[in-house]
């Protein structure tokens, strides 16, 4: 391969190396250090590992490094057998790996675009799967890291010469012009002297989704014309909003000072914010005392980025953050119809509001904030109408849960935005339409999207003092009578919907530990737990800490305290839920039955925290929304709605909620 990337074709040298990362853990083991080199033509794509997720690629502590060559030095630090590292420090990177292969799903979970970047700046710059989670394969596209299947690195292998556009050819005009310039900051260059020529745009009215409508309204350049897009559509849109976190903000500092100079400035500084709340507890951690210099290098980085652009400031003050960002920015900036990025897979919990939001890389970031767009792929979608109404001891928690499992694990939702709408939809409140839109990233989708009503204008009007019910009204976004989803549209009967988990899978027997791996409570017999944690901004919200009540009240009515050889949390979402829990005297009712409080921030949803487990036998009932192996410690960690995570720490065993649960204690 040449030096300049990408070349107008591809070839691979026939000393070039290829990494295949297999269910078999020892064959990747002697590929790093003993010299395997191993073909295509021997494998199936079955013999590849699934579902490789980011914290797999590039765990937090390695993302405490905002060089990417230094990120490259720990690539796949989260890959484990046995509680040992399979790639020891730098071996990616010293066994001169041209390509790197894998199964089906590559890049699940966080939007962390340090995973792409631990490859590429490792000598990789061509990936291979079956398929991608949308959101690293849109990191990989922005790095200018070219994606095939199988078939292709057969042929590679066999000697054959590959012109580029084979590669590119299955992505739309646009995004074949990010990959062919090397990514999306020599793009954006490139479109802003001239030398790039869009698509132009469609005026030929056709039936739209929530998502699809949105975008269209949002279109660069339509002079006011009424315009249409379709899934496939390769568009520049404006945006509304965005935000980065600590664990971010420094790289797009850095990438916006290399590609526009140190002098660079923002347009729109006040439509965007930093926030300080995913490493406010890191410290505290153990594992993690090592980082404290790194950890605050982010943290300064940040602040550089805040008084050098204007953005606005979610900073911690005495060492607590105002929350976490997508609970903050839903209460305070993101409106109905609004189009909001951020640095993180969890925006897309704003689709609750009716908005479109949803995660992008460091890279993308630094590009919306500096050039005042976003390139958008105009997704295919799915619906999901909700009839009826949940049982007692279920949430929209079980709701999600029941999705993952029924519709994720099979890629009905992959890269498509999921809306909720449905006459069940008026009994699922704003908070809980929250949990339903935050966890579509887990659903490997674009993000989640909920129909607007009356509920949408109280909860707004309820918490921001610019706005007026006319003015949220007029901006409601509905999906056309004829809008087509691609992903069909699925009726859920609410009534019908049971308490469950997601189990940790076994990854040392090649299932991994997923959020589709679902299970209903009734049918995994009895678990002992040793921790329970409640919180994040999955379940961190005012409805989420009402459910901790009920039960922690029942609790202590019944005469109950937390379990014996239990420690349970429940970490804030934000200052005004910490306010609200205080207020209705929850706050004192958690501390007298046993409950440690956290302040706001994301802790162990990420492992960063108080709550994660410190040993591979412990047993973790978490509200939070991705059980990754070792994303909260190295210990089993089971996902739950947040009424069965609080049972669970009273009766000391996973243990779906009802109101009679502790009459025979």
């Amino acid at each position: 391969m040449t030096e300049v990337w990408p070349p107008e074709s591809i070839r691979l040298n026939p000393d070039a190396r290829v990494l295949f990362l297999t269910k078999n853990l020892d064959l990747i083991r002697q590929q790093l250090y003993n010299g395997l080199n191993l073909k295509m033509a021997d494998l199936t794509v079955d013999d590849l590992l699934d579902d490789i997720n980011t914290d797999v690629m590039t765990p937090a502590w390695v993302c405490f490094d905002h060089d990417p060559a230094k990120i490259a030095e720990n690539a796949y630090a989260g890959l484990l057998h046995e509680g040992e590292r399979v790639f020891n420090q730098g071996a990616l990177k010293e066994g001169g790996f041209k390509v790197i292969v894998s199964g089906h799903r590559k890049g699940t979970g966080s939007s962390r675009e340090t995973a792409p970047q631990c490859e590429r700046w490792s000598g990789i710059r061509i990936v291979i799967a079956a398929s991608f989670a949308p959101i690293h394969e849109r990191n990989n596209i922005n790095l200018g890291q070219v994606m095939g299947n199988h078939k292709m690195l057969e042929r590679l292998q066999n000697g054959e010469v590959i012109p580029l556009d084979e590669f590119t050819q299955q992505y739309d005009p646009v995004t074949r012009l990010i990959l062919e310039n090397g990514g999306i900051l020599p793009f954006a260059k490139k479109l802003k002297d001239g030398q790039i020529e869009l698509p132009a745009v469609s005026t030929e009215r056709r039936g739209m989704t929530m998502a699809e409508k949105i975008i269209a309204k949002k279109l660069i350049g339509k002079n006011g014309v009424e315009c249409y897009v379709s899934p496939g559509d390769a568009v520049l849109a404006t945006v509304d909003g965005g935000y980065s976190h600590e664990f971010t903000t420094a790289q797009v500092h850095n990438f916006l000072a290399a590609e526009y100079g140190a002098d660079y400035t923002l347009p729109n500084p006040p439509k965007f914010a930093v926030f300080e709340d995913h490493l406010l507890y890191a410290t505290g951690v153990p594992r993690f005392g090592p980082f404290a210099d790194k950890i605050q290098t982010l943290r300064d980085l940040q602040v550089a980025f805040q008084q050098h652009t204007g953005v606005r400031d979610y900073s911690a003050k005495d060492g607590v953050s105002p929350g976490i960002c997508h609970q903050v920015a839903r209460e305070e900036f993101i409106d109905v119809g609004d189009f909001i990025q951020a640095t993180d897979s969890h925006t897309c919990m704003g689709g609750a509001s009716n908005a479109l939001t949803y995660g992008v890389g460091s890279t993308e970031y630094a590009n919306l904030v500096h050039n005042q767009f976003a390139f958008v792929k105009v997704p295919e979608s799915i619906r999901f109408e909700l009839t009826g109404s949940l049982n007692p001891g279920c949430t929209a928690k079980d709701v999600i849960l029941h999705i993952l499992w029924r519709y994720a694990k099979h890629s009905d939702t992959l890269d498509r935005s999921m809306e909720f709408g449905g006459t069940g939809l008026a009994s699922i409140s704003m908070d809980e339409r929250a949990t339903l839109c935050n966890m579509a990233t887990e659903c490997s989708a674009k993000t989640g999207i909920c129909d607007p009503d009356q509920l949408t204008i109280d909860w707004l009007l309820k918490r921001r003092n610019d706005l007026n019910e006319e003015e949220i009204r007029n901006a409601f976004v509905f999906p056309d009578e004829d809008a087509v989803y691609h992903g069909g549209i699925h009726t859920i009967d609410l009534d019908k919907i049971r308490p469950m988990v997601a189990h940790p899978g076994d990854p040392d027997k090649g299932i991994p530990s997923d959020p589709t791996n679902g299970a209903y409570i009734d049918d995994i017999g009895s678990v002992p737990i040793d921790i329970a944690y409640a919180g994040s901004c999955t379940a961190g919200k005012d409805d989420d800490f009402s459910y901790y009540a009920k039960v922690a009240k029942a609790a202590k009515d019944a005469g109950l305290k937390v379990a014996d050889g239990v420690e349970c949390y429940i970490q804030f979402g934000s200052g005004s839920v910490k306010q609200l829990s205080e207020r209705m005297g929850w706050t004192a009712l958690f501390e007298e039955v046993g409950i440690h409080l956290i302040d706001p921030g994301c802790g162990a949803c990420i492992g960063a925290g108080p709550g994660i487990s410190n040993d591979p036998d412990q047993v973790t009932i978490s509200a939070i929304n991705r059980n990754f192996q070792g994303r909260s410690g190295p210990g089993q960690l089971y996902l739950a709605s947040p009424l069965t995570v609080m049972a669970s720490a009273f009766m000391g065993c996973i243990t779906a909620w009802h109101p009679e649960i502790f009459s025979k204690v």
